[in-house]
């Protein structure tokens, strides 16, 4: 069918929550949100305050715009929380791969040789990609190379920090030397296909997290595999996939290696306190969850 739905100013749609039973007044300037946020941003939000059945539009008893925007704010916060994480296992992750194959086999070059790899298409289309990058990235160290060297190529650990993270995990994938692939898994406490699997939904939260899209009750249709015996700590079979807790727990898992005296715990538990009003089964916490192995640290 076609999409007959015309733009409504923020005035109209204001009216329009308000003609469905949400209680704006508890917000300044509540018109002013709509026209900043932006209503459809913000309709993931209002969402769980809806009525049964949902199609119907109405909002339950007692929902205010300003229990809509404290979601909004929590999962802001959340999100930067979240990406703090991304942000030191993206860092060792890239620092891992690189090293470990370097010294394995002693070329730096060892990206850009299709001898590398077990793919020839897939590694064709990784060298599509890094010529578009080296065509087109302006950082001081790519500049730096391009007008010292003669090389075609800069060394691995350069072209590692200006590709996106999906591609790099492509590139570890396709690494030919089983032995090579296996020695950085380990290096995460992981076995090859889990590696690849946490951080293929490490790279989508990231891409979340980046485009500022709402996570903290977001379901996930894509399931991780999981080590059938864990060589660190883990979490319980009922601990279940689909929510953002069980994303929690590969982050804590990688930052535990990376950091073992990390705070990321008690960050978490900081933020969930200071909004006792987000709905935890929502994420996918379960009861007890400071309980589970992985979380007693």
């Amino acid at each position: 069918m076609r999409y007959t739905k015309q733009y409504s100013s923020p005035t109209e749609l204001l009216a329009i929550l308000q003609s469905r039973g949400l209680d704006c007044s508890d917000t300044e300037n509540a018109e002013n949100i709509l026209r900043t946020i932006g209503y459809y941003r913000l309709s993931g939000y209002l969402y769980p305050f809806l009525s049964f059945p949902k199609t119907e539009h109405l909002y339950k008893s007692g929902s205010t715009l300003g229990c809509a925007l404290h979601l909004y704010e929590f999962d802001r916060e959340f999100r930067l929380l979240v990406f703090d994480q991304i942000e030191r296992i993206e860092i060792a992750v890239r620092s891992a791969i690189t090293n470990i194959v370097c010294a394995e086999t002693g070329d730096v070059f060892w990206m850009t040789r299709s001898s590398t790899f077990a793919n020839s298409e897939k590694f064709n289309k990784t060298m599509s990609l890094v010529d578009k990058e080296l065509q087109t990235n302006r950082e001081d160290f790519i500049v730096h190379f391009k007008q010292t060297y003669e090389d075609s190529y800069p060394p691995s650990w350069m072209i590692a920090e200006i590709i996106p993270l999906g591609t790099l995990t492509r590139v570890y994938e396709n690494i030919a030397n089983n032995r090579i692939r296996k020695k950085i898994a380990r290096f995460f406490g992981l076995s090859v296909p889990v590696f690849i699997s946490w951080m293929t939904i490490i790279t989508l939260t990231r891409n979340s997290c980046c485009h500022h899209a709402r996570l903290w009750n977001r379901s996930l249709s894509l399931r991780a595999l999981v080590m059938t015996r864990p060589l660190r700590p883990w979490v319980g079979d009922d601990v279940r996939q689909g929510r953002v807790f069980f994303t929690l727990c590969i982050l804590k898992h990688f930052v535990d290696i990376i950091r073992p005296n990390n705070h990321f715990k008690q960050q978490l538990i900081a933020l969930l306190s200071q909004y006792p009003m987000v709905d935890t089964s929502a994420m996918g916490f379960v009861k007890d969850w400071q309980r589970q192995p992985l979380w007693k640290v």
